[in-house]
């Protein structure tokens, strides 16, 4: 066995290791943050269940730290409530981002995690797997409910050789991306393995399995290890290490090769990660802006490495130069090396230990401004700002450009020395909060912000709706409901955040859904990739869409809309695509045989001649999930029987 299947023979509740089949896996930790914890707990507050039932349970405070009104502040009162009345560990505003702080003080070889964070994996570089999910899908991990995906096949990735300056695990990661695209990982989970692979720190490996999410695929992972010995040693968790490596006649679907040797200092242009040029391919172009941080390059050594390229010089005055901290460890730690004061006589301004500007929560770019991060995304708009383009580089290469005011070749700005780590970690959990043994006696503190989750009934057996918007391929959740400071507020709220709806591309969407009274969404190739924001599903819901046509579907927003009861079909000929327009008017028939059977659909537009034949996207579990209604009506009906 490979270390996927190893974990996943270990955790599997049911079905079979055949890929493509369903399986349900024991989830033994839960990961949420506050953009989408507040549904997560409302969600399982309605399940009725007195305890999380999970091994582990963290809820963060990482996305939502920018109070401009009372919305914030009141959702960290109700997720710090409802951690303690359920049983949960509360990790406080300003000690760090969820995925760093979890690799960093939770994380365990072997062990499978699910967060309401599609950048879950992460955990990976750690020897777990992790997974992200929609929230109503961690709700029921919450209580207790296995996890179900289809069996994915393991890809091996075999590294050989080792990296050097300039380049960094962020251009391995690039280097997939550019090799498979965005929809290159459907169905498949990475793992790491082959000589390159000892030469990577848990950092360095968690950056690639980070962004492995951008490759669509299910997670990523690398074996437990020496290093990941000492990773754990160095968070004074050493007993927490379990060893987990392939057997020697492991078997993979696939392998991919990379001599990390020759990997070469790369750049995702606007506006997808998997647009990939070389740095060298870019010299010269002016640079605006350059943010260092979020979940992929955040950690100790991210900033230490950064920090000695920064040291002793200045950023160019046309720069706007930030720095977020991955942890509140990371920020006390580079205050204690004196990192931290090069950084600020370099000329950057210090951020909080949080997404921010990862997620459009402050630092967007200008008007048509060039802006290098060293994030994980750069989705059309996600910025905040329309017109700029983001570019997504590694630290070394980010910091040059920063004194530059250009993209420039990171090797002619030398580090002044090479970051040096020390022996053991700063731990301090003190901005984590155990949950009390007992938590019958918490009261769960609601603001008017916080609103109860919409249900659907089931399906009707035919529908006639108007297509309400064609879209192209691979629009993602921003699109869908975008992020920001104005629109994350209002997570808790769906009636509000439903206005929303579309945006950022279509301004009039959400007035024709209420004046039509819902109607259909059609779209085309990787429909929902990105975020696992599982509001992309529910507020479309609460707007009466009752179906989604597409060529196929991201994985995550594929569960969102089958557990909200909206019917995800694909075009069994993805040339009926063509047939249909905006506007047009769409008669859908037969659905509760289909839901029953998995027998076919046919569809009558308006404006095609014949009919168009539709699959529903779900095996037998997920049709029973849409002929309930969604997944809390299934779970609700399941206890009740």
């Amino acid at each position: 066995m490979n270390v996927a299947e190893k974990i996943i023979a270990s955790h599997l509740a049911e079905g079979d290791m055949e890929p493509g089949k369903e399986i349900g896996l024991t989830m033994d930790q839960v990961l949420t943050q506050d953009a989408t914890g507040t549904m997560v707990y409302l969600q399982f507050e309605a399940m009725g269940i007195e305890r999380i039932k999970a091994e582990c349970a963290v809820s963060y405070a990482d996305h939502n730290t920018l109070q401009v009104g009372f919305e914030n502040m009141d959702d960290h009162r109700f997720l710090t409530s409802a951690a303690a009345r359920y049983g949960a560990y509360f990790s406080a505003p300003g000690n760090g981002i969820c995925h760093q702080v979890h690799l960093e003080r939770f994380g365990r070889p072997g062990r499978t995690l699910i967060g309401s964070d599609s950048h879950t994996p992460t955990g990976g570089g750690i020897g777990m797997l992790a997974v992200g999910a929609g929230g109503i899908d961690v709700a029921a991990a919450l209580a207790g409910q296995p996890y179900h995906i289809n069996m994915p096949e393991i890809v091996e990735v075999y590294l050989t050789g080792s990296l050097s300056y300039p380049s960094s695990a962020k251009d391995v990661i690039l280097e997939l991306l550019k090799r498979l695209s965005v929809k290159g990982g459907v169905g498949k989970v990475f793992e790491y393995t082959g000589p390159g692979v000892a030469t990577l720190s848990v950092p360095e490996r968690a950056v690639i399995t980070n962004m492995g999410t951008e490759l669509g695929a299910t997670s990523s992972v690398f074996p437990s290890d020496d290093v990941t010995r000492a990773f754990l040693a160095f968070q004074d968790r050493a007993n927490d290490f379990e060893e987990l490596l392939p057997d020697e006649d492991a078997q993979y679907s696939e392998r991919i090769e990379i001599d990390l040797s020759t990997i070469e200092p790369l750049v995702a242009c606007p506006d997808m990660p998997d647009n990939v040029k070389t740095v060298r391919e870019l010299a010269g172009t002016e640079v605006d802006q350059v943010c260092i941080g979020s979940c992929t390059n955040s950690s100790l050594k991210d900033l230490e490495t950064g920090g000695r390229i920064l040291k002793g010089r200045v950023k160019s005055p046309e720069v706007s130069l930030t720095v977020s901290p991955g942890s509140r460890q990371v920020l006390r730690m580079i205050q204690q090396s004196g990192t931290l004061a090069d950084y600020i006589e370099s000329g950057a301004r210090i951020l909080e230990c949080t997404c921010g500007p990862c997620i459009g929560m402050g630092q967007s770019p200008g008007t048509d401004a060039v802006s290098i991060r060293t994030f994980n995304r750069n989705f059309y708009g996600r910025s905040g700002t329309k017109s700029a383009g983001v570019y997504l580089t590694s630290v070394e290469t980010a910091a040059v450009c920063a004194l530059n005011g250009a993209f420039t070749l990171p090797e002619e700005y030398p580090p002044i020395e090479e970051a040096a780590l020390p022996d053991t970690a700063m731990v301090d959990d003190s901005l984590i909060i155990p949950p009390p043994e007992d938590g019958s006696s918490v009261e769960i503190i609601k603001g008017p912000n916080i609103h109860s989750v919409p249900k659907r009934s089931g399906l009707p057996d035919s529908l006639t709706s108007e297509v309400l918007i064609k879209l192209e391929d691979n629009v993602t959740t921003d699109h869908i409901l975008p992020g920001g400071a104005k629109i994350l507020p209002l997570r808790s709220n769906i009636p509000a955040i439903s206005e929303y709806v579309f945006s950022q591309i279509d301004e009039s969407f959400v007035r024709r859904a209420k004046e039509k009274g819902g109607g259909i969404i059609v779209g085309g190739k990787n429909y929902g990739q990105g975020s696992s924001r599982e509001h992309a599903a529910i507020a479309p819901m609460f707007l009466g869409i009752q179906a989604v046509i597409v060529k196929d579907f991201a994985r995550i927003h594929l569960s969102n809309l089958i557990n909200f009861g909206i019917l995800p079909l694909k075009f069994a000929d993805s040339s009926d695509y063509d047939s249909l327009a905006q506007g047009s008017t769409l008669t859908v028939t037969g659905i509760h045989n289909a839901l029953e059977t998995g027998d076919h659909l046919f569809a009558q537009s308006d404006g095609a001649d014949g009919k168009i034949e539709l699959v529903i996207a779900g095996d037998a579990r997920a049709r029973e999930i849409l002929s309930r209604g969604g997944l809390l009506n299934y779970i609700a009906e399941k206890a009740a029987s």
